[in-house]
């Protein structure tokens, strides 16, 4: 009997919902020429990172998807109660104290210099701030004063990220160096906020958009960077946004 890894998992899922590898690039982030060498089995043991992305959207574990569980095994809920009941939400506001485990990450926004001036600067929000667990922020190689958030705007990044979603964004990972191609990152454009999918260029960087029948990509030379005040904010590790 072949024994089962991550390659054969994941075929058998993109058959199960009769999806391509291009489009679960598409619903997930995960680089296309990733899951290319994943499925050719020339990368056996795929980072946490994309595993994680890849095992959300199917809805199996992680072990499932590296062939360590079988695929039918973690289904039955009533193994384990405490994944069939549903838990309430712990509320909190501003005022809340942020417990020992937890750390209050802060907004990046674009705040206008002058009035009317059309030049916007970004900055810290001292209002807006979303928790995290510093476990999770650890597990994912965040520095706590490294992580914050930024509010994705407008349609580019359907059907992964709507207008409204939430991303966090390691700060720590804002070199040109630090880039892996196909991965979210959050971008300051001249004092716009952008959340962009980059890939290294020899002549510089690509910006593409998931939504690129309406966004075609956008490449910038390393003299357009400096002439149109490109920087990179950071990489991004996580997002969230309502069902709407």
């Amino acid at each position: 009997m072949q024994k089962r890894n991550v390659s054969i998992v994941l075929r058998e899922l993109l058959d199960r919902d009769r999806i391509s590898p291009t489009e679960l690039h598409r619903r997930t982030g995960v680089p296309q020429s990733t899951l290319s060498r994943i499925l050719s089995g020339k990368i056996v043991d795929p980072s946490d990172k994309h595993i994680s992305r890849i095992a959300e959207y199917f809805r199996v574990s992680t072990d499932q998807l590296r062939g360590r569980v079988a695929l039918g095994a973690l289904r039955d809920d009533a193994r384990d109660p405490m994944h069939s009941e549903l838990k309430d939400i712990s509320l909190w506001d501003d005022d809340t104290p942020v417990n020992e485990d937890e750390v209050s990450i802060p907004f990046l926004r674009e705040v206008e210099l002058a009035a009317g001036s059309g030049r916007f600067v970004i900055e810290e929000s001292e209002k807006a701030s979303l928790r995290f667990g510093k476990r999770s922020l650890r597990h994912n190689g965040v520095q706590f004063d490294q992580a914050k958030c930024v509010t994705v705007r407008g349609n580019s990044m359907l059907p992964v990220l709507r207008d409204g979603a939430t991303v966090g964004v390691n700060a720590g990972k804002s070199a040109i160096g630090d880039i892996v191609d196909g991965d979210l990152y959050a971008i300051n454009h001249n004092g716009l906020l952008r959340v962009k999918q980059l890939y290294r260029l020899p002549s510089g960087i690509r910006l593409r958009s998931f939504n690129r029948d309406e966004h075609p990509d956008e490449d910038y030379s390393f003299q357009d960077i400096q002439d149109e005040q490109i920087s990179i904010l950071g990489h991004v590790f996580w997002w969230g946004m309502y069902a709407r």
